[in-house]
């Protein structure tokens, strides 16, 4: 099941994608069951939104081997997390804006695990009891400031710097999915899950030993090599084999 968020005729809806329409459905508790309203609409039609506001984004940082090797970082010994604030969500086609303190915003195209249940102390056999579905993010991340910083918060926390979409994917194996990243039309990423140093199931054991996830929020799973600077006028793509395509532009602040 494919389920989104979008506006139409200026109102705000949840729905469910099925043969190129949006099935709009009468809960609006997405990680509740919920059932049709009746209504189709063309999913042409719509603005997609976010597919959802967590509450609480965690990162998992240098997560691909490759990724800590050309930022030329040690592999971590246990997964290394962070959070972005909500603020940062922004939903496809819309606009990261590049801030002024900043000279180089780096792109990172990452998987994205949205939680469906309270999750504390889980153990990483039963993790995937926990996760409502998949999508696209992009950890946008101004790495003069984490490199300045010697921490991520400011450095990945701007507003607009977490692109999420463009739906949830529910249904999904992610053991061995492509992740890829294109700007301005050229693949700059492109790697396996089967690549992540820690799997979902060790991510969540461990960041549930730490805190409680609740429904909605997210973990960011890590970005392959490949991430590079943008400038603003280019159009980013992170493509996730089975989810889809979450495309947003970039600004100058």
């Amino acid at each position: 099941m494919r389920f989104c968020r979008f506006l139409h005729l200026g109102a705000l809806h949840f729905g469910v994608i099925r043969d190129g329409r949006v099935h709009s459905v009468d809960d609006r508790a997405p990680f509740e069951l919920f059932v049709n309203d009746g209504e189709s609409i063309d999913l042409q039609s719509v603005q997609l939104l976010a597919p959802f506001v967590p509450g609480k984004i965690i990162g998992v940082g240098r997560n691909y081997a490759d990724h800590a090797a050309e930022l030329g970082n040690e592999l971590p010994k246990e997964p290394l997390i962070f959070f972005k604030p909500p603020s940062a969500v922004i939903g496809p086609d819309d606009e990261v804006k590049l801030p002024a303190i900043s000279e180089r915003v780096d792109f990172e195209g990452e998987l994205a695990i949205v939680i469906g249940r309270t999750a504390r102390n889980v153990s990483a056999s039963s993790w995937r009891d926990y996760v409502f579905g998949f999508t696209c993010a992009d950890d946008v991340t101004a790495r003069d400031l984490q490199k300045k910083d010697g921490q991520f918060t400011r450095g990945k926390g701007f507003d607009t710097f977490c692109p999420i979409g463009p739906w949830i994917e529910t249904e999904l194996d992610v053991s061995d999915i492509v992740v890829e990243s294109k700007v301005n039309g050229e693949v700059k990423q492109h790697c396996s899950t089967s690549k992540l140093i820690f799997g979902p199931g060790r991510m969540i054991e461990f960041i549930t030993e730490v805190m409680t996830l609740f429904p909605g929020d997210v973990i960011l799973t890590g970005t392959p090599s490949g991430v590079a600077p943008l400038k603003g006028g280019d159009v980013v793509e992170v493509s996730i084999a089975g989810i889809g395509t979450l495309r947003h532009r970039v600004a100058t602040g």
